[in-house]
């Protein structure tokens, strides 16, 4: 599975990032967890608030840092 975290590189991006990338780690997950920081790409996406999360394609959240139970639903 293909994860996508995009921002332009902003705190809360990068923090969104951390928090994908981890949680993925700590599930022992064999996704790919990606940072996306250019705007092209973002808007290819329709994502014009940022942080955001794409996973295979589909834009799940965005506009701010995923929590915990946000992944546990969106990531399996």
């Amino acid at each position: 599975m293909k994860i996508q975290v995009l921002g332009p590189g902003c705190s809360k991006c990068r923090k969104a990032f951390e928090v994908v990338e981890a949680f993925v780690r700590e599930k022992g997950l064999a996704h790919d967890v990606v940072k996306v920081e250019d705007i092209e790409e973002m808007l290819k996406l329709g994502v014009l608030s940022t942080p955001a999360v794409v996973i295979e394609g589909k834009v799940v959240l965005k506009g701010r840092v995923p929590r915990r139970r946000d992944l546990e639903k969106l990531i399996k």
